[in-house]
């Protein structure tokens, strides 16, 4: 039987011992750093891993404890929020055939309110939001840790409007990814055209966007299979606002699902955009966010710095281009490995199965084992710049000082017959 409740002088000596497990069933939000309940303090109990009790409704619930290397060698300690909760994910584990899992109760009176106790968040936490605190805004609110000025909410979506037609949040404009990046290299456009195209849609300098997209089952035999990734677009359109200067840029959480599954009011309605005179500063307001092809070259035999390739691994070793508008298969000669997941139009790797971003500490984890280090420029590429935007959004949020995407990727490198490539498994 699990043991209910630990007190939190039991729980200080239990975190001291290395079999010991802390779990956080609390959401994902709260886990990075939202006061959901209004503690004292942010975030969570140091050393914890996020395992939200909305996953338990998941069919596939234990092999997602598996996944996080939760083993029943170890002492679990389950808190949260509701303690109806905390004992209904005990149990779960106790079926599972975990022996020794307790629960505390005391994290937002006790744990939270004593600022001598151990905590940890997410950096920059609040740049990463949840339904609620979009939901507030959308109310004619101000949500907390919001500047207070004007909001402007985009669905994000490459060439498909039908996606942002179909439902979304109530108030959003839509944004098509074409409107802040060219086809022509699938690089950002210039200056001057994203001046424009976020003036159109009403952005300046010193209006907080809120990004999100919607997950429609991309398929690599569609001739548009990124219409179907509209949440990696999102992020994607998130660095390049950040590149131009956009000062306050927050993506949602999970994108359109988390929303939906919020169970928030959607929306069919088609919003029209309210164009402004002038964006308000000079764009790039970031410059240093965006590696172009010559500083890649500079960072592949700097000892300071690292090209991080976040493809699947059949694109990395040449089995595939990842794209049908890309010939060349291959990678570039001493990038590091940082695996998306599946294809081109998957994050597997950086998410978690209800689409919100994935717990911190793993994706610093798995860069870590890769060489990957906040000591160093990283520049993250993928094929033509979502994967790694998506990669980089992560770092930043992570508060790593000098995270970058190299915007040609893969696709510019391999259009020049010059650039030396790989194929096949790497030599170490």
């Amino acid at each position: 039987m699990h043991k209910y409740p630990i007190p939190t002088t039991e729980l200080i000596k239990l975190v001291q011992n290395k079999q010991t497990q802390i779990i956080d069933v609390r959401p994902v939000d709260a886990y990075n750093g939202w006061r959901l309940k209004n503690e004292k303090r942010g975030g969570h109990i140091q050393g914890a891993r996020s395992l939200p009790f909305k996953w338990t409704k998941y069919i596939d619930w234990i092999e997602i404890v598996r996944s996080k290397g939760i083993l029943p060698l170890n002492k679990l300690v389950i808190y949260g929020y509701d303690p109806e909760q905390t004992r209904m994910v005990a149990a779960l584990f106790r079926k599972a055939g975990y022996p020794d899992v307790f629960v505390y109760d005391g994290f937002v009176e006790e744990w939270a309110a004593n600022g001598q106790l151990p905590m940890e968040q997410l950096p920059r936490y609040n740049h990463l939001v949840y339904p609620g605190w979009v939901k507030t805004i959308v109310e004619g609110k101000i949500p907390p840790e919001h500047p207070g000025g004007k909001t402007v909410i985009c669905h994000a979506h490459y060439r498909n409007r039908e996606a942002y037609l179909s439902g979304h949040l109530p108030g959003a404009i839509d944004i098509d990814t074409l409107a802040l990046e060219s086809p022509e290299t699938w690089n950002r456009r210039s200056p001057a055209e994203l001046k424009e195209a976020l003036e159109q849609h009403g952005i300046t300098a010193d209006t907080t966007v809120i990004l999100y997209g919607k997950y429609l089952q991309p398929d690599n035999h569609d001739e548009f299979p990124g219409s179907a990734a509209g949440h990696i677009g999102a992020i994607r359109c998130a660095f390049i606002m950040m590149y131009a200067g956009v000062k306050d840029v927050r993506v949602l959480n999970g994108g359109f699902q988390s929303w939906k599954d919020a169970g928030y009011e959607i929306s069919t309605e088609d919003v029209p955009k309210n164009p402004v005179s002038d964006f308000g500063a000079y764009i790039p307001g970031q410059p240093e966010l965006a590696v172009d092809i010559d500083k890649a070259k500079e960072m592949l035999v700097s000892e300071d710095a690292e090209l991080v390739c976040v493809r699947s691994w059949p694109e990395y070793i040449g089995e595939v281009s990842g794209y049908n508008y890309i010939e060349k298969k291959g990678r570039i000669p001493g990038a590091v490995f940082g695996s998306c997941g599946s294809d081109a139009y998957h994050m597997e790797n950086y998410r978690n199965v209800d689409h919100t971003t994935r717990e911190f500490h793993e994706i610093a984890g798995i860069w870590k084992k890769a060489g990957i280090t906040p000591d160093k420029h990283l520049a993250f590429y993928c094929g033509t710049g979502w994967r790694g935007s998506e990669a980089f959004y992560n770092g930043w949020l992570m508060g790593w000082p000098q995270v970058s995407v190299f915007d040609g990727g893969w696709f510019e490198w391999s259009n020049d017959p010059d650039n030396p490539y790989e194929t096949g498994m790497p030599s170490k």
